[in-house]
């Protein structure tokens, strides 16, 4: 008899339960588009992505095959806890979205092996000035503004 994956388990049902709260995130929302995509499609859309990935994890607890500890790279992990980090401190200090996304980005891909800061800072930052437009520009959602966003 095969042995559930724990860890797999735990993630797959967080992910589930951040998914029902999404939805009902979106449910609740009462301003609403009276044309095109509004913020409340994108939750959707946000809660079914979650969702899909909770079920994954799910058969990948009973099914997969466990992953051993030592394959972890813990230095890509300490990337990723810095591009989260990056992210929240960027907001909560009032750099703004774009500048957020971008040191987001760039730390990212260094998680991942990638070793061309600068590069990757201008992608960062071209990627996340789209995202700004869009949700700002089509969707008249207020995302945090910092210095750059008030040039624009």
């Amino acid at each position: 008899m095969q042995r559930i994956n724990r860890p797999y388990l735990v993630i797959g049902l967080a992910l589930l339960g951040l998914a029902a709260v999404t939805a009902w995130d979106a449910a609740s929302m009462t301003i609403r588009a009276n044309y095109g995509v509004g913020a409340d499609a994108a939750s959707y859309l946000v809660a079914t992505v979650l969702a899909a990935l909770g079920v994954g994890h799910l058969v990948g607890a009973v099914w997969g095959t466990p992953m051993a500890l030592e394959h972890v790279d813990y230095r890509a992990v300490g990337w990723v806890a810095l591009a989260l980090a990056s992210l929240i401190a960027a907001v909560a200090l009032g750099a703004g979205f774009i500048l957020a996304s971008t040191l987001l980005f760039a730390f990212t891909a260094r998680a991942f092996g990638r070793r061309a800061l600068p590069a990757d800072l201008l992608i960062g930052f071209v990627l996340g000035l789209l995202v700004y437009l869009l949700f700002n520009g089509l969707l008249t959602l207020a995302l945090p503004a910092g210095p750059i966003e008030r040039l624009l």
